[in-house]
């Protein structure tokens, strides 16, 4: 909603998810770590992974608009709806198998 807010008063959909996008990230480093993936090892470890992690995401989410809204001409409040859900599986998957491996998973890598 902050998007769709922040677009409609005339700021640029790019910088929009640039101001954005940290910000839901710093949120939900300390819920996902405990909450989601019941993660115990070292908070700095995993906290450079998580980074590393919401970089890639944050790259997928503007080369989305940047494809489906700048070069093909999709409005961008479809296009960022879309991706929403695009990165939101992508850092599941990041989270799962690269930031918040258990233990056990760690000792074989």
């Amino acid at each position: 909603m902050l998007y769709l807010l922040l677009t409609w008063l005339g700021v640029a959909p790019k910088l929009t998810v640039s101001l954005l996008y940290p910000l839901g990230a710093l949120a939900g480093f300390l819920g996902n770590r405990k909450l989601t993936f019941s993660y115990r090892g070292s908070l700095f470890d995993s906290g450079l992974r998580y980074a590393l992690a919401h970089t890639m995401g944050y790259a997928l989410n503007l080369a989305l608009l940047a494809v489906f809204a700048d070069r093909l001409g999709y409005p961008h409040q479809w296009v960022q709806a879309v991706a929403v859900f695009v990165v939101a599986g992508f850092l599941f998957v990041a989270f799962k198998c690269f930031v918040f491996r258990h233990a056990t998973t760690e000792a074989r890598s």
